[in-house]
């Protein structure tokens, strides 16, 4: 059974496909169903992916299709089904009448109520940008049509993206090639954050910041390699670290 919003949800996504053939994008969807972030659509898309509802085309953005409709919705699709020909049947907005049982549970005596913490396993989209050097520094490449899954419980307040490493100047802070990072953009760090800087606007590397009077030092976290010394100018932070993400193979 679906909550309201993820069956409003649907209904929408569904109703753009058969009249755009393209699916809604964020701003769209939180738009249409009132929110005030688009964090809430995250975890609507990924609870109507869990349940069967709707696939996400992999390797490309905004790609979103529709399985099937609720049971008893007029219009009820199936898996492979043409999507227009189904839009002739489904309404702007089937009836919904959920079932909801209330209960109050009171905390435990001399505790305070817990705060709400986001779903165990809930994932958020975060724009892939490229690879990024953890040595030698190259130009990090935005590509748009790429995400990678994130915890979102990974996440706090602020816009993240992530970056896939290259190289193994940062092995012993636990950073190796391969690894996906999740950075929380910002201009500012403190002394001893490890950071995405950009220098002299060309390229981009993952390094510790250092700051002493004039000068930068963006620090590897590997003797193989030397820090590097640059005026204030030239390096500008483009985020910092705060998660990261390993896959075993």
């Amino acid at each position: 059974m679906l909550t309201r919003k993820q069956q409003e949800l649907l209904v929408f996504i569904h109703q753009k496909l058969s009249e755009t053939g393209v699916s809604p994008s964020f701003d769209e969807m939180k738009a249409a169903l009132g929110l005030k972030s688009k964090s809430g659509i995250h975890r609507l898309i990924s609870a109507l992916e869990e349940r069967g509802f709707i696939r996400r085309l992999p390797h490309r953005a905004r790609a979103l299709e529709v399985l099937r409709l609720p049971q008893g919705s007029e219009g009820e699709l199936t898996a492979g089904e043409d999507m227009s020909a189904a839009a002739q049947t489904a309404p702007a907005r089937p009836s919904f009448t959920p079932t909801v049982i209330k209960g109050h549970f009171p905390p435990p005596p001399n505790r305070a109520p817990a705060e709400p913490a986001a779903g165990e396993g809930e994932t958020v989209q975060l724009p892939l940008y490229g690879r990024i050097a953890a040595g030698t520094p190259i130009e990090a490449l935005r590509d748009h049509s790429t995400f990678a899954d994130v915890l979102a419980s990974l996440l706090g307040s602020g816009d993240y993206y992530a970056l896939e490493v290259a190289g193994d100047s940062m092995v012993d802070a636990g950073i190796l090639d391969g690894d996906t990072v999740v950075i929380c953009r910002t201009e500012t760090a403190e002394n001893g954050t490890i950071v995405v800087a950009l220098v002299d606007d060309a390229e981009v590397t993952l390094k510790r910041l250092r700051r002493k009077g004039n000068t930068i030092a963006l620090e590897p976290a590997n003797a193989a390699y030397e820090t590097r010394i640059f005026g204030p100018d030239r390096v500008k932070v483009q985020g910092r670290l705060t998660a990261l993400i390993r896959r075993y193979r």
